[in-house]
């Protein structure tokens, strides 16, 4: 008999590196004023809590293309916060060069894994 190895959602090292970019998103969030927040701060934390919100649902699904259509997901609103908002606070001087550094360097460790566990989802797929 063959036993299923589980792990839990929030063992998962990519739900984890979703967590801590959204972590520092709210830090940044939080130090905008109310007209920043309503330009710029709301769309951008709406990417960031969208990255883990589609690990989380994505890992929750039954099928592995349901699954793989939400890690898709997660890595477009990803590329949304990372390749634009981040960019535009950094160009605007609404953060500090530390804290992009910061992020960057936790975004680069998610890109990676993500695609990784893109991947390994394809790879279960294919031994069913």
């Amino acid at each position: 008999m063959t036993s299923k190895y589980y792990i839990p959602l929030k063992d998962l090292e990519v739900y984890q590196l979703a967590r801590e970019i959204s972590r520092l998103a709210w830090k940044i969030y939080e130090l905008m004023n109310w007209q920043d927040r309503k330009i710029i701060g709301d769309q951008f934390i709406r990417s960031a809590d969208s990255i883990g919100a589609n690990v989380a649902e994505g890992y929750g699904r039954f099928h592995f293309l349901d699954r793989i259509k939400f890690y898709y997901n997660s890595r477009a609103s990803f590329f949304e916060f990372r390749f634009h908002w981040l960019e535009l606070l950094l160009e605007r001087n609404k953060i500090s060069n530390e804290l992009f550094n910061q992020i960057i360097t936790i975004s680069e460790k998610f890109s990676l894994k993500l695609q990784n566990f893109i991947s390994s989802t394809y790879k279960a797929r294919e031994k069913k």
